[in-house]
């Protein structure tokens, strides 16, 4: 190959498994959008690349790669997840059969390098620290080669993302990210292995020239701050929200926002209110369990011995609905842990909920550990179907000290329950009756108007027609939230759409755990029924940039 021409790069972001609970298939379908979330980890890729290459970007959630852009490139990139492992592996091969070389990058190469051994060039680690010496290597003819980040980069030298390489219109929301790494050391999260517990920031004034980018390209609505956790250093924070609120208000309000924040958030006022004034209406917060001596256990102590109902009512009384992340399986656990899961989530009026089974992630805490106590799976770092998808299909990849099937029909009892269409509106209800909107806003241009009445024409017709059990708790959950708190009228609706795949998303995975669980029962034994892959136990609204999560 000539490598002194000016090479063409192919940006390739692999495919998420159908059948992954942040997949959002119908929801997408229902509101005219491809997929969830745009690549920003491959973006900021693009940026650190020479500005003289030739680049070309194909995220396969949201389009076919054609056989004329393998032909094209000189070079294909990828980088990803462990949900996106298994189609990673199959770009590679699809490369290679075109004679093209590849480099691998992300959080799951960096987790578990040998998996992608047969990759031609892999990049371990956060690309703002590595890029130059892969680029070096190239145009010095290297035709392999593994780059290890020494430390964790400087933010402050991370580029503009290349959002000009996005179709935006093919995506729910788009991700920036002002921060990268956590405070806390959960034992299960790989956060902290990836990005450290020391947070780095960006400057503010980079924050605002992403948002300058995104609003002269036209974006307009959902934009999603992927940090690990927001208010991980509240003092950083506070400086930003205020130019954030200004930048906000100066450009007509033309965005939303929602972001990944721990559950002590509730413990600041100050916060709160300034990230409603920054036009904050959305955050994932990780609980895990109600159970304080499970909390402690897998050190997440900033969560127990508090009340989560009225932490979350705080921040619904701020103007921002929650998201929450929900793990069975722990070993603390001494007894089934359903009814306890099921009346927290009932009490806090949660209603979208990312319930999981404990994850031994590669190369966390909690993988060491499990391997030093000769627990842990093989190969538990490699997906072998597009069956297994993210923790909801996949987890419990090691030998449990409470009985699989014990744990299993847990698991089943708290999906069965928390997703029946009754349960789920009910919280949707109370949620929205709480949910203080009186100072948030965001202008949309008339042309979304249009798309937003005939986005809520098909989620009534789906949900308030035609779902028999469904119907009359949407149209409840529509009318009280008319009576009583009008300005969440929109909020509701945009819950009513995550149902469209939750509910389906739910029967598969009932599906699913009663064949384990039959599987168990008649083999009598702790075997689990399929090899399962681990995945980041992320949730849905973020994605980290360059070596980081990327939430789908």
């Amino acid at each position: 190959m000539n490598r002194s021409r000016i090479p063409n790069v192919l940006l390739v972001n692999p495919r998420f498994s159908p059948h992954a609970f942040w997949n959002y298939k119908e929801t997408c379908a229902v509101v005219g959008a491809r997929h969830v979330a745009a690549p920003l980890g491959l973006i900021t890729v693009a940026a650190l690349l020479p500005e003289e290459w030739n680049l070309r970007l194909v995220d396969r959630n949201a389009a076919e790669l054609r056989k004329d852009d393998l032909q094209w490139a000189d070079l294909v990139m990828i980088g990803g997840m462990l949900p996106q492992q298994r189609d990673a592996k199959r770009i590679i091969v699809r490369a290679h059969s075109y004679g093209k070389p590849v480099v691998v990058g992300g959080p799951d190469v960096t987790a578990s390098p040998a998996v992608y051994a047969d990759a031609d060039f892999r990049v371990l680690g956060e690309a703002e620290e590595l890029m130059d010496d892969f680029v070096g290597a190239w145009r010095a003819g290297s035709e392999r080669g593994t780059f290890v980040a020494r430390s964790f980069p400087d933010l402050t030298q991370s580029p503009l993302p290349r959002f000009d390489l996005l179709k935006l219109e093919d995506y729910l929301h788009v991700g920036v990210q002002f921060s990268r790494g956590c405070p806390y050391n959960c034992e299960f999260c790989n956060v902290i292995e990836l990005n450290g517990r020391v947070p780095r920031f960006k400057r503010t004034s980079q924050m605002l020239r992403e948002l300058d980018s995104l609003h002269q390209l036209g974006y307009r609505g959902h934009v999603d701050f992927v940090d690990d956790n927001l208010i991980g250093n509240r003092k950083v924070l506070r400086s930003f929200l205020a130019a954030l609120e200004e930048w906000r208000e100066a450009h007509g309000c033309p965005f939303e926002f929602s972001t990944e924040v721990s559950l002590n958030l509730a413990d600041h006022d100050d916060l709160l209110a300034a990230m409603r004034r920054a036009g904050f209406f959305a955050v994932f917060v990780g609980i895990e369990s109600p159970d304080t001596e499970i909390l402690l256990s897998t050190q997440k102590a900033h969560n127990a011995r508090r009340n989560i109902g009225e932490s979350l009512r705080k921040i619904y009384r701020a103007g921002m609905f929650v998201n929450a992340g929900f793990i069975v399986g722990f070993d603390a656990e001494r007894a089934s842990v359903a009814r306890a899961m099921v009346d927290c989530i009932e009490e806090a009026a949660i209603p979208v909920c990312m319930v999981g089974l404990l994850y031994a992630l590669p190369n966390t805490q909690l993988a060491r550990r499990l391997l030093s106590e000769g627990r842990l799976h093989a190969d538990s770092d490699r997906v072998t179907t597009d069956c297994v998808a993210d923790q909801c299909t996949s987890g419990l990849n090691y030998t449990t000290l409470r009985p699989r099937q014990e744990i299993l029909a847990d698991y089943r009892i708290i999906l069965r329950e928390i997703y029946h269409p009754r349960a789920f509106f009910g919280r949707v209800r109370r949620m929205a009756l709480t949910l203080d909107l009186s100072r948030h806003g965001v202008r949309s241009p008339l042309r979304a108007l249009g798309r937003h009445l005939r986005s809520f024409l098909q989620i009534s017709l789906q949900t308030g027609f035609r779902d028999r059990k469904a119907r009359p708790h949407y149209w409840r959950a529509l009318g009280d939230c008319l009576l009583h708190n009008p300005r969440a009228i929109r909020t509701v609706v945009s819950l009513a759409a995550l149902y469209l795949h939750i509910q389906p998303f739910a029967q598969f995975m009932d599906q699913l755990l009663s064949a384990q669980i039959e599987s168990i029962r008649t083999a009598d034994s702790h075997v689990p029924l399929m090899r399962v892959a681990a995945v980041e136990p992320a949730p849905p609204m973020s994605a980290v940039a360059s070596g980081a999560f990327e939430r789908d």
